[in-house]
């Protein structure tokens, strides 16, 4: 019914109240008692949602729901069947398990007869059947294909004729009612005693390229001490090895349940950057896979070009469909991924085996920017992130070539050119204090807005010490700083709204970034302010932060507010726990630094002092810029 009316109102899913149990390729979703009825629920594989429906009855009658844990790789759900025991004690509990594993589900009922007398019960699992493209349960208009089901050796089998789904239980009856598959078995228990029932599904999809890994374990974290925030960094860990995929040249992490468990290479570069404390596997997976799909034609279709690194990479039948045109950014992180894991400890002759993939991303990144700027022909502005990446990657592919007896001099020349542009086109003057801009347009003119961008400049060997400091100072100003992380948008923009994703919401992977920079410039008190914002975070989404979240304060909220649809678990969110645990390690905890040399202060334009405020919308938006605290 609920499932019905959303279907038809075409609207994406809500996630954040919803349960995830995860090894991709596969997923169930459910509601936090472990029934699935809902537009986002069922059990996915791949491409495919082949179940959009659970239901769990005793005597026909649902369970009263008590908890729900996670416990040695089993979510567990515990309820009671007063029912049973006269509708008023509790003295029947049922304990439910689900695990999920690559191409398979297995969901365990145990009934527990705390009564003194026996209890006669039917135990009944019941799944609804349907087998849709998960890009329409994403849109909220799920499509079904048509689907044979038949009992097979006392299994229930479900096909479209070229993928399979088998239903069994080991000791249940398995039987069919159109699309509905029902487990049953009728059980007296005695007192103290238990009986089961279980149901165990196996998909069979051959064109589901993207397979787990059977080993993408990664060690766990260091103990810091605090629970907290070790509890924190073991789930994060925990789920980037539930994201873990393989196309055959090892592990990287596929960007988020549920809509986008596939490779994307800005998700996975920048998750295999963060998460490198941990270990080089994930890195040197996410490398040579892509590198085997890196641009060798000029392809206006896809946007492939020579040399360039792939956005994504999606399944189309029994091959894979490179699409490189979404990002410009994909072949500077490759390249910084690349260096960053080499100096992590990635042995030299590893990198070696990528050295032609390395010198034809250079030479597509020198043959994009040309004398100017990195950015795609059809784009409206240039970001100075994006240069920012650029700059960082030539001047570690500048190291990793003199390591591998190339000459590198020709690349930091040319980060030297690049970032004396940037100094020239991304920087304003207002009233005597220098200010970044975030982008300019195609004409030159800058781009009047701060925000969490403004992380990636550090580390990046794109300013000078001095203006890191400046930048490093920015960060934390409480306009960009929320107390839960960083705002896409500074909250004085007059563009600024908290549920807009590039509008003020907070994308924890951007405060990531920002304080794996702040590490790089020396910057640890700031590094850490950070990271405590995103522990605090972490709290409201138990260890899981999403792929992004509404950007109102500490001083708005007590605690984040979700931000409709967003995904989790989410690669380089999670991944950011990493870096955050990093910055945090052995650390005292600390309040939010004070700004004591400058902060971030509103400035009216000289014109239009004393004129209307640009909330109203009437006048453009008052600046930023540093004063010193007296101001």
């Amino acid at each position: 019914m609920h499932l019905e009316l959303d279907a038809k109102g075409g609207r994406a899913p809500l996630l954040h109240d919803e349960l995830v149990a995860l090894s991709a390729p596969t997923q169930a979703w459910s509601r936090r008692d472990g029934t699935m009825d809902g537009p986002a629920h069922g059990v996915f594989h791949g491409d495919w949602r082949w179940v959009r429906g659970l239901e769990l009855l005793v005597d026909g009658r649902s369970v009263e729901h008590l908890s729900t844990a996670e416990e040695r790789g089993w979510t567990v759900f515990r309820a009671v069947a007063r029912d049973l025991d006269g509708g008023t004690s509790s003295r029947v509990l049922v304990e439910r398990m689900r695990g999920v594993e690559q191409g398979g589900l297995v969901e365990r009922v145990t009934l527990v007869n705390g009564r003194d007398v026996e209890v006669a019960a039917v135990i009944e699992l019941r799944l609804d059947l349907e087998l849709a493209p998960i890009a329409t349960v994403r849109d909220g208009r799920p499509e079904p294909v048509r689907i044979d089901l038949r009992i097979e050796d006392g299994s229930a089998v479900v096909t479209d004729g070229i993928r399979s789904l088998r239903c069994s239980s080991a000791r249940g009856a398995i039987s069919i009612d159109g699309h509905r598959v029902s487990a049953t078995r009728s059980v007296v228990v005695q007192p103290g005693d238990w009986a089961t029932l279980s149901i165990e599904l196996a998909v069979d999809d051959p064109h589901t390229l993207a397979r787990g890994p059977l080993t993408a374990s990664l060690p766990a974290p260091r103990s810091t001490g605090r629970p907290e925030l070790d509890r924190w960094a073991a789930r994060a860990v925990a789920d980037l090895e539930d994201l873990s995929l393989d196309l055959g040249h090892g592990p990287f992490p596929a960007a988020a349940a549920p809509w986008e468990l596939g490779l994307r290479a800005r998700d996975a570069l920048v998750a295999a950057r963060l998460a490198l404390p941990l270990g080089a596997a994930i890195a040197e997976g996410t490398l040579r896979t892509l590198a085997t799909r890196q641009g060798v034609l000029h392809d206006p279709a896809t946007g492939e070009e020579p040399g360039r690194i792939p956005h994504e990479l999606r399944d189309d039948g029994d091959a894979s469909t490179a699409v490189f045109g979404a990002s410009v950014d994909a072949t500077p992180l490759w390249i910084v991924l690349l260096h960053d894991t080499w100096a992590a400890g990635m042995p030299t002759e590893s990198a070696r085996e990528l050295r032609t993939a390395l010198h034809a991303a250079l030479g597509w990144l020198a043959a994009r920017t040309g004398e100017g700027f990195l950015a795609d022909p059809g784009d409206t502005e240039v970001r100075a992130g994006v240069q920012a990446i650029a700059c960082r990657a030539a001047v570690g592919a500048a190291d990793l070539l003199d390591a591998l007896g190339d000459d590198g001099d020709e690349w930091r020349a040319w980060a030297a050119r690049l970032r004396s542009r940037f100094r020239e086109s991304f920087w304003t003057e207002l009233e005597g204090e220098r200010t970044p801009v975030a982008a300019i347009d195609r004409n030159g003119a800058a781009l009047d807005r701060l925000g969490a961008e403004l992380g990636q400049l550090l580390g990046a060997r794109i300013l000078d010490p001095d203006d890191e400091e400046l930048v490093a100072s920015m960060l934390l100003d409480e306009r960009i700083a929320s107390g839960f992380g960083l705002r896409s948008l500074s909250a004085d923009d007059a563009c600024y709204w908290p549920m807009l994703e590039h509008g003020g919401a907070i994308s924890p992977h951007e405060t990531g970034v920002a304080i794996e920079g702040l590490l790089l410039a020396g910057h640890d008190a700031e590094a850490r302010a950070l990271a405590e914002e995103l522990l605090v975070a972490s709290r409201a989404f138990d260890g899981r932060l999403p792929a992004l979240y509404a950007g109102y304060g500490v001083e708005d909220v007590a605690a984040p507010l979700p931000f409709p649809g967003a995904c989790t678990p989410h690669a380089s969110s999670a991944a950011t726990a990493v870096i955050a645990h990093r910055a945090l390690d052995e650390r005292p905890r600390i309040a939010r630094v004070e700004r004591t040399k400058r902060h971030l202060a509103v400035v009216e334009r000289a014109a239009e002092a004393g004129g209307p405020s640009a909330r109203s919308g009437s006048a453009p938006r008052p600046q930023l810029r540093l004063v010193s605290p007296e101001g």
